[in-house]
């Protein structure tokens, strides 16, 4: 009898027969969460389902059981990760935040396996805090984003239409082993306007695309950007930072030094501070070519090492007007090419979508070693997907909210050093 190829689940158990002359039967549990199961495409690995908000998350393995469940004191201010030692790098929320917008953290920890404290640094006051991601750089230094706040008065000042304090992003890394900072980026610093021709940042973004619209998205409780994601490129040392309300990412060079950082040259690229490249809107620095992509956007995700598609860089479109959330696979100019009045779009490599999956907040996807692409889609669960688009697991969280989720295989270094299997 041969064996089936594809599962759609509904129950808990499901029997599948071998492909051997003694036609054994073999059983495999599954919890009710699993709706769609096809073991000869999935990735047998585990993932690590991080709930939204939450004060727990947990390692699932493909049949929908918990292997490790972790509950933290404080919930979480989004994102965790499990590092290559076993420990377990997040952001967690302040009990009494100055700034509480949505996505708000203020507190870094870098945990044990077992959930005990091995590192935490406060980074929460009534001027800044930090926000939604973190992430683990080569160097053992820890880069996040923060809200800083800018006064009505210095916000006018710079040309923001707006009577009240504005919060835009900073990047802020951190040496854990001294707690000093040791490197910023303000995108404050490099902002432009077109509606106040006195002022020193009057301009016409269009003819400076490097440069960010501080109009683009004035709202009146002055969270103008929201960033919600960030990665690191070790090789060419630049940041892919997700901007929620430009509905673009933005690519950073950190080589610069702090003070080059603030300005317009200086770094590798010798260009400072200045974005190095723009992506997902043309819209947003009113540029009239290219497709805009994003509608609401999660999670830069660069592929490297031996992850298929190593290179490109993955991004959770939500689709907020549209209804529709695509993944995309995007192939990002070497070059960061990034001119006026021209086509700067990257092309599109990959992308997936179903008329099921949608979700306007949080969400995220990531590349597995097999090529198949993991998906947390925010308010419904988990999905995975292979190469042609085949829907072969999906994990309904029911009731759950997901902020991420990422995908680990039984060998992994980051599972082995974690040593609770």
């Amino acid at each position: 009898m041969k064996h089936l190829p594809f599962l759609f689940l509904f129950g808990a158990i499901i029997l599948s027969c071998s492909d051997d002359d003694s036609q054994s039967n073999t059983l495999i549990t599954l919890s009710d969460n699993v709706e769609v199961y096809n073991g000869d495409l999935i990735e047998n690995g585990y993932v690590l389902a991080v709930e939204h908000g939450s004060n727990t998350s947990y390692l699932l393995n493909k049949e929908g059981l918990k292997i490790h469940e972790w509950t933290f004191e404080d919930n979480l201010g989004n994102d965790l990760e499990i590092l290559p030692n076993g420990k377990l790098l997040g952001i967690f929320k302040s009990s009494s935040p100055e700034i509480a917008f949505g996505g708000f953290g203020g507190i870094l920890r870098i945990l044990n396996s077992d959930g005990t404290t091995d590192w935490e640094y406060i980074y929460a006051s009534e001027t800044s805090i930090a926000h939604h991601d973190v992430e683990l750089l080569p160097n053992g230094n820890v880069l996040f984003i923060a809200w800083e706040r800018i006064g009505n008065i210095s916000s006018s000042q710079a040309g923001a239409d707006t009577t009240v304090a504005i919060f835009p992003e900073v990047l802020i890394e951190i040496n854990p082993n001294t707690n000093q900072t040791v490197w910023e980026w303000h995108s404050f610093d490099h902002i432009i306007q077109d509606r106040y021709d006195t002022l020193a940042t009057y301009g016409n973004v269009s003819d400076n695309p490097q440069l960010i619209d501080i109009n683009y998205n004035i709202v009146d409780n002055g969270d103008i950007m929201h960033a919600n994601g960030i990665d690191y490129d070790a090789e060419k040392d630049v940041i892919y930072l997700s901007i929620n309300y430009y509905n673009e990412v933005w690519v950073i060079d950190h080589s610069t030094t702090t003070a080059e950082a603030a300005t317009n040259s200086g770094g590798n690229y010798n260009k400072g501070g200045d974005l190095l490249y723009r992506f997902g809107n043309p819209e947003a620095y009113k540029n009239t070519e290219g497709e805009r992509l994003f509608y609401n956007n999660h999670f830069p995700n660069l592929l490297e090492g031996d992850e298929p598609g190593a290179g490109n860089v993955l991004v959770y479109g939500n689709g907020n007007d549209i209804n529709q959330s695509t993944v995309f696979e995007l192939d990002i100019p070497n070059d960061f090419s990034l001119l006026p009045n021209t086509d700067n779009e990257p092309s599109i490599v990959w992308s997936f979508t179903d008329p099921n999956l949608f979700f306007g907040r949080i969400s995220g996807a990531v590349r597995l070693k097999n090529g198949n692409t993991l998906i947390a889609e925010g308010d419904y669960g988990l999905w995975e997907v292979t190469p042609n688009h085949e829907i072969v697991w999906k994990y309904n969280g029911q009731g759950v909210n997901f902020w991420r989720c990422y995908g680990y295989l039984p060998n992994d270094e980051s599972i082995v050093n974690l040593d609770l299997l």
